[in-house]
């Protein structure tokens, strides 16, 4: 690690809450129970919409079952990513020094950018395919890509253990 980059994750791992998550014996699996709920929550909302757009229960309308999903999937945020940022501030040198770490925050990058695109493409046209009528073949790209990526991102969650 380029000394540059050392400096200011000692300066994280020095924290006060840092310290904590390392010295105390239930605060860091608490704080890892809370995360993994939460993406439970944001994982399971994703999946049941992307298989929606890829043609299960067909019935069910599309846009309706987003804007029931979308508080459910903010709650989630709320729980991940303060947990994920005290997990990471325990130890900040060594996740920054990880390929399956490094990895994990790619695919959280890639499964933005790739709802963004969905959000911003196919799904304006929703209404013509929102109840009954199949998704477009560029809409079901994403929601298939979606799926992968995130199986990808809690795979590597789960490898962090190891590694």
């Amino acid at each position: 690690m380029a000394p540059e980059t050392a400096r200011p994750l000692a300066l994280v791992e020095a924290l006060p809450i840092a310290r904590a998550m390392r010295e105390s014996l239930w605060l860091y699996p608490i704080v890892e129970v809370v995360h993994l709920l939460g993406i439970a929550v944001l994982v399971g909302g994703v999946v049941l919409f992307d298989l929606r757009v890829l043609g299960v229960s067909k019935r069910l309308p599309a846009k309706a079952l987003a804007r029931h999903l979308l508080p459910w999937s903010v709650g989630a945020l709320l729980l991940i990513v303060p947990s994920g940022l005290l997990m990471f501030s325990a130890h900040a040198s060594e996740f920054i020094a990880n390929r399956v770490f490094l990895l994990k925050m790619s695919l959280l990058m890639a499964a933005a950018i790739n709802a963004l695109m969905f959000h911003l493409g196919p799904f304006r046209q929703a209404a013509a395919w929102d109840v009954g009528g199949a998704a477009p073949g560029l809409a079901r790209l994403h929601a298939g890509a979606s799926i992968l990526i995130w199986v990808a991102v809690v795979a590597c969650g789960r490898l962090l253990a190891y590694t």
